[in-house]
């Protein structure tokens, strides 16, 4: 069942677990990430890119792929349709009219006034329609969907403004994660955690988590990290799949051949990242 971010997040945030939001690429990782969450009885939200949602057929045709296959597959765990980094209010506005229950408005490249002002007007017109919103302070670095940024930690003051006058739902506070492969161990600012959420209360969003060691995840889901981002893992986990089942089959022209075990690859990266967050078994929406 399709279901809000407070209704999933508001929970977690009690009770220090995180719920894992994994990226739809394709068909397979919608039923890979719901097949998964539905074994580990997890909550779970299902992104789509701003960058990647006309790539994907446009927002109507996700909303209406992710809502048949809860319906295919009998899917009872909660479920989020969000819209991961929405570059514009426009297209917030469009997630929100074609049925997601979650947006990012990502306005971390303006000027924190600016940022207040878009973020404002998506979050109106959001909880307007029972839609709860995400906002983001700072700059995750890496590669996001081809763009290239480098790391710019969120300042609290700016978190605390952003957070007081838009009324958002979670705060993507930018604490030295990135988007994409990294180079050595990550190091977050936990120091810095820790006073945004002493400040502002609402649950913290974690983007680019995929290669952060579990001590890390584990410590900033203790300092209010609610949801978890992860996409650079499953592609990966998925594309190695698929160059084995090519070398194992290299004369088949059935992608049923070559894709079903790439799903599957998902499957098992996702419920790895459920059980790690502390999710499993958290189906349940209400304390």
């Amino acid at each position: 069942m399709l279901v809000t971010l407070n209704e999933v997040l508001q929970k977690a945030h009690t009770e220090k677990y995180a719920v894992g939001q994994f990226n739809i690429n394709g068909l397979s990782w919608i039923h890979a990430i719901l097949i998964a969450a539905e074994k580990e009885q997890a909550p779970v939200i299902i992104a789509s890119s701003d960058r990647m949602v006309d790539f994907l057929g446009g927002f109507q045709t996700i909303t209406a792929m992710v809502k048949n296959l809860i319906a295919e597959h009998q899917i009872t765990i909660p479920v989020v349709l969000h819209l991961d980094h929405g570059l514009t209010v426009e297209r917030c506005k469009q997630a929100v009219d074609a049925g997601y229950t979650s947006v990012m408005f990502d306005g971390s490249k303006y000027p924190i006034a600016e940022n207040i002002r878009l973020t404002k007007e998506v979050t109106d017109y959001a909880h307007a329609r029972g839609v709860d919103v995400e906002a983001e302070v700072g700059t995750v670095g890496g590669n996001e969907d081809g763009i290239i940024g480098n790391i710019n930690y969120a300042s609290l003051e700016e978190c605390v403004a952003l957070v007081q006058a838009t009324n958002i739902d979670a705060l993507a506070a930018a604490l030295g994660s990135v988007h994409g492969n990294y180079q050595g161990e990550p190091v977050l600012g936990f120091q810095e955690m820790a006073a945004i959420q002493e400040a502002v209360s609402i649950p913290l969003v974690l983007h680019g988590a995929s290669g952060i060691p579990k001590h890390q995840i584990d410590h900033a889901i203790t300092l209010g990290h609610a949801k978890i981002n992860v996409n650079t893992e499953s592609n990966k986990a998925w594309l190695a799949a698929i160059r084995h089942a090519l070398k194992a089959n290299p004369t088949t022209h059935e992608p049923q051949v070559i894709l079903e075990p790439a799903r599957e690859a998902i499957i098992q990266t996702v419920q790895s990242k459920i059980r790690e967050f502390g999710s499993a078994g958290k189906a349940t929406i209400h304390a």
